[in-house]
C-alpha cells in the first residue's frame, strides 16, 4: 500500500510540474500524446514527457556545435522593397547534416519541462535539463547557468495576433527592455508591420518554424525545411535573420537538437512560464504579476505569450518589480 501511495504522489508531482510552453491557436491540431519518464543525468533527476516514436536509439557522441550570435540586418535603403526599409538579404539553402540519422541520435519525443522555481533559484528540472544539454554539447539553453549576475531574458511566443502585441511593444519601448519574439511564418506573413516594428526597435525575431509541427513527428529533412522557409521569408521581406529557434509546443528529440544545431541555430527553451496562452482562462493582471515575479531567478529565460491580455497589462509592473529586486534584462545575444 505504501508503494502505491508513493507512485501516486510521484505521478501527481509530474503532472503539476510539467507544462506545455506553447499555446498557439491550432484548434485542428492533434494533441501530443505524452507519458512521463524519468532520466538520470549526472546523478540528477530530469523529469520530462516522452511519446513513443519509431526509434529510441541513444545518441552516440557528444558533438560540439559552433555558434556565433550573429544577427543579420540588411543596409538601410529607402528604395528597399521590404517592410523594414532594410535591403533584402540573400536567401539560404540549408544542408541536411544527416537525413537518415545514421549517427543514431535518440528520436524519442521529449516535452520540455522546467518546474516551478522558488526562493530565487531555478527548479531542479531546469538545472538538470541545462546540465544535459551542456554535457551532450547541444546548442540549447533553458536558462543562463554561466553568469553570476542577476540577469533575465524575456521572450514571447507568437502564433497569431490577439490585439495585445502593440501594447507589449509600447511597454518594452517605455521601459527600454529587449525581448525576443518567436514567430511562426503564418504570423510573420499576417502581421508584417508588427514584425517590422519589433526589428526596428531592436528586438529579436526568433524562428518558430513554418507550420508549427511537432518536431518529433517529422523527418530531419522536413525540420530543416521548416526553419529554412521561415528564415528566407524574413530575409526577403524584412532584410533580417537571427539564429535562434524555439520548438513548437516545446517538444523535441535529441535527433532534432543535433540537426538544428548543425544549422548554426541555438535552441531556446525556458525556465519560467505559466499557463498564459489560453485566452478563455485569463485570471487578471495581478495573477500574472504575482506568478511571474514570485518565480524569478538569476539567469531565467522567461516565456510569455503575446496573446494574453493579463501579460500585456502586467508587463510594466513585472519589469519594475524585477528591477527593484536587482535584476537586469538582457538580450539573447548576451547569453554566454
Amino acid at each position: 500500500m505504501k508503494m502505491k501511495n508513493f507512485f501516486a504522489l510521484f505521478w501527481l508531482t509530474v503532472v503539476l510540474f510539467s507544462f506545455f510552453g506553447c499555446g498557439e491557436r491550432q484548434s485542428d491540431a492533434e494533441p501530443s500524446s505524452v507519458t512521463p519518464i524519468v532520466e538520470k543525468i549526472n546523478n540528477q533527476t530530469l523529469r520530462s514527457g516522452a511519446a513513443t516514436v519509431s526509434s529510441t536509439k541513444e545518441s552516440t557522441s557528444n558533438k560540439q556545435y559552433s555558434f556565433t550570435a550573429k544577427i543579420e540586418i540588411g543596409k538601410n535603403d529607402v528604395k528597399a522593397n521590404t517592410y523594414t526599409g532594410y535591403a533584402a538579404l540573400p536567401s539560404v539553402t540549408f544542408e541536411v547534416s544527416d537525413s537518415q540519422n545514421q549517427a543514431g541520435y535518440s528520436e524519442t519525443a521529449v516535452n520540455h519541462s522546467f518546474g516551478v522555481s522558488k526562493g530565487g533559484k531555478p527548479h531542479e528540472i531546469s538545472v538538470a535539463s541545462q546540465a544535459f544539454f551542456d554535457e551532450k554539447g547541444y546548442n540549447a539553453v533553458t536558462y543562463d547557468n554561466k553568469s553570476n549576475d542577476k540577469v533575465l531574458y524575456l521572450t514571447f511566443d507568437c502564433g497569431y495576433e490577439n490585439g495585445y502585441t502593440s501594447v507589449v511593444l509600447d511597454t518594452l519601448k517605455e521601459k527600454q527592455v529587449p525581448a525576443a519574439f518567436f514567430c511562426t511564418l503564418d504570423h510573420i506573413k499576417s502581421e508584417p508591420e508588427l514584425i517590422a516594428r519589433m526589428i526596428r526597435e531592436g528586438h529579436i525575431i526568433g524562428n518558430h518554424s513554418d507550420k508549427h509541427p511537432n518536431f518529433s513527428k517529422i523527418s530531419r529533412t522536413e525540420m530543416v525545411k521548416e526553419i529554412e522557409n521561415c528564415d528566407n521569408y524574413l530575409r526577403e521581406h524584412f532584410g533580417y535573420s537571427a539564429p535562434y529557434f524555439r520548438f513548437p509546443e516545446g517538444v523535441y528529440t535529441e535527433s532534432a537538437l543535433d540537426e538544428i544545431g548543425s544549422l548554426g541555430y541555438r535552441c531556446v527553451f525556458w525556465s519560467l512560464s505559466y499557463a498564459d496562452w489560453d485566452t478563455s482562462r485569463q485570471r487578471g493582471k495581478n495573477y500574472a504579476f504575482q506568478t511571474v515575479t514570485q518565480r524569478l531567478h538569476p539567469g531565467a529565460v522567461i516565456l510569455l505569450h503575446a496573446v494574453s491580455p493579463d501579460n500585456a497589462q502586467a508587463l510594466g509592473d513585472i519589469i519594475d518589480e524585477a528591477r527593484r529586486q536587482g535584476y537586469e534584462f538582457r538580450n539573447l545575444t548576451q547569453l554566454p
